[in-house]
């Protein structure tokens, strides 16, 4: 089982920025990719962002291109997430998540590991 710690959620203002990380802390492997879903209160668990293990390849939900940045380091087995222009509608448990095979970005089936979440408010 593989541990993945986030951290940098909060309460920010429309308009402004956080950032996300993650990492697995004492554990090296090697998995596929690590990414971001996020699950607003009475809905639906969504895919955001996802990087591949190298940093070759980068996938983001429709709703957040342009103002949401993912990137990598698979040395520290890290990830993190850079949102900016942040909306009301970004507000959501955020987590961060592995998966150990090429498949859809979308599904989150898909994905093997699963943080606990960092909740994320933006206030309008």
């Amino acid at each position: 089982q593989v541990q993945l710690v986030e951290s940098g959620g909060g309460l920010v203002q429309a308009g402004g920025s956080l950032r996300l990380s993650c990492a697995a802390p004492g554990r090296t492997f090697s998995g596929y990719a690590m990414g971001w879903f996020r699950q607003a209160p009475g809905k639906e668990r969504e895919f955001v962002a996802g990087i591949s293990w190298n940093g070759g390849r980068t996938s983001y939900a429709d709703s957040v291109k342009g103002r949401f940045t993912i990137s990598g380091d698979n040395t520290k087995n890290a990830v993190h997430l850079q949102m900016n222009s942040l909306e009301a509608e970004d507000t959501a448990v955020y987590y961060c998540v592995i998966k150990m095979r090429s498949s859809d970005w979308e599904r989150a089936t898909h994905y093997d590991f699963w943080g606990q979440g960092t909740q994320v408010t933006v206030s309008s």
